[in-house]
């Protein structure tokens, strides 16, 4: 038989192995060509108010307006172990990429040995012997010459999950940023509440006084007066669960800065003094898949898998290695680098994949089913990415018309509220209707300062839905 007659045949088999191959194309965005649809009663409102500014131009710093936010989402930033996890998580895929790189490139071996042994007397040696040998040298041990691209894509694998993890890392870091905020703003309406609710106790306190010594002379009844004292006691239940979840409030605070927070923090704005002084643009929508961290790493993901599969193709060509040798041999030191001593050895050598019983075409199909499910997590992504985008958008549209009608709201029931207690200290209504009056009042104020806090988290909302919040140099 001819010697070249099996390489050719495991050659032959070899190619009626590898599986046709199919077009990798990036997926088409499954997303509207804006993030707002155009609405019947105004203009569009997708391309954000005239003037606006770029999320990604403006650093966490430029715009909130209060220090104290500021001072927080700095210690966040340095302290938070999600984060630290993320940054962590880098270095990992770093490494990773690095180990798979250097597989690319043949790996130099040096080694060094001196024996010496002593051979005993016996059949065709008359006296015993001691030898001595030396050698030195370097190898190449196995190194595949990669000429299908199967260790070349591996790498690129690598790369793109490293990629992957950075912009993760960005996104975590997006995501601590307008965490924190929305819940320092809770914190401020919660505090703000206990103070409404604080001044509302104080202020029924007087009213419980008053009405005990108007039953006393005589002047209204037992029924006002136990009127009055349940809308105290209705306030100090108020008052005890709002102090309950300004402290939750509190500690979830101190989980997502990282620690308790040392040393003096500079004085915070009330909530109606928060909002942001830069209007945001929305911008193109096209432009948010550049920007967008967890876009960006789902398109890796998507282009490691795809790596993944041209390395499981080129699994069913001839894997090709060469290892070589050289170096010096002799028993003599002396003589140890002399010419004549130089050894040296190389080969290559191939391993031919006929029949493995599916293994190859099984990891083709894992790496085929896994590029469908980063197809499908990169679209997943783009469309909640444009979902916050325009949910952001729409709430911006509508939630201050929402705080302003409250406000009027507020400002009628207190004026209900005065003109109920005029009425009650003239006797010409009872108890009952200040007691409506003030309790509808309450329930007012308290709704208006959530609806500033959702506002805020709104404008918050945005700003990270746009690829806004990375710190400023």
């Amino acid at each position: 038989m001819r010697p070249e007659l099996p390489l050719s045949l495991g050659l032959l088999l070899a190619a009626c192995a590898i599986p046709p191959s199919t077009a990798l194309k990036q997926p088409a965005p499954p997303v509207a060509d804006s993030f707002l649809a155009p609405q019947p009663d105004g203009p569009d409102d997708s391309a954000g108010p005239a003037g606006g500014v770029a999320a990604t131009g403006i650093g966490y710093a430029d715009f909130f307006p209060d220090a104290r936010l500021k001072a927080l989402i700095e210690r966040g930033l340095a302290r938070n172990r999600d984060l630290a996890v993320a940054v962590a998580q880098i270095a990992e895929a770093r490494a990773q990429y690095r180990i798979q790189q250097s597989t690319r490139f043949p790996e130099l071996d040096g080694s060094g040995n001196r024996i010496r042994s002593r051979t005993p007397a016996g059949g065709a040696i008359a006296n015993p012997f001691i030898s001595t040998s030396q050698t030195i040298g370097v190898s190449v041990p196995g190194f595949e010459l990669d000429f299908w691209g199967r260790i070349r894509n591996l790498s690129r694998a690598a790369r793109s999950r490293y990629l992957a993890t950075a912009a993760g890392e960005q996104s975590a870091r997006l995501t601590l940023i307008r965490s924190i905020a929305e819940q320092y703003w809770l914190v401020l309406e919660s505090s703000e509440r206990l103070a409404l609710a604080e001044a509302t106790v104080e202020s029924r306190q007087e009213d419980v006084r008053i009405a005990r010594l108007r039953l006393s002379a005589g002047v209204t009844s037992a029924l006002d007066f136990r009127q009055a004292e349940s809308l105290l006691t209705q306030a100090e239940t108020d008052l005890a669960s709002l102090r309950l979840s300004l402290a939750r409030d509190r500690n979830l605070l101190t989980v997502l800065v990282g620690g308790p927070i040392e040393g003096e923090l500079p004085p915070a704005l009330p909530l109606a003094a928060q909002e942001p002084a830069q209007a945001l643009a929305a911008g193109l929508p096209s432009a948010l898949l550049e920007v967008r961290p967890d876009i960006l790493a789902a398109e890796e993901n998507l282009r490691a898998a795809r790596a993944d599969i041209r390395a499981a193709r080129a699994a069913f060509f001839p894997s090709i290695s060469l290892t070589g040798s050289l170096g010096y041999a002799s028993t003599d030191l002396g003589d140890l680098f002399a010419s004549e001593r130089l050894a040296w050895s190389f080969g290559p050598s191939i391993s031919l994949p006929i029949f493995d019983w599916g293994q190859r075409r099984g990891n083709l199909d894992l790496a085929v089913a896994r590029q469908d499910i980063a197809v499908s997590t990169y679209e997943k992504t783009v469309q909640q990415a444009f979902r916050e985008v325009a949910d952001a958008l729409a709430g911006r549209r509508h939630f201050a018309d929402e705080v302003a009608a409250q406000q009027r709201s507020v400002d009628a029931l207190g004026e209900i509220a005065r003109l109920a207690q005029t009425r009650y200290r003239e006797g010409v209504a009872s108890y009952l209707e200040v007691l409506d009056a003030e309790r509808s009042l309450f329930t007012a104020q308290q709704a208006l300062l959530s609806l500033r806090r959702q506002e805020l988290a709104n404008l918050a909302g945005l700003y990270a839905a746009l690829g806004g919040g990375l710190p400023t140099p």
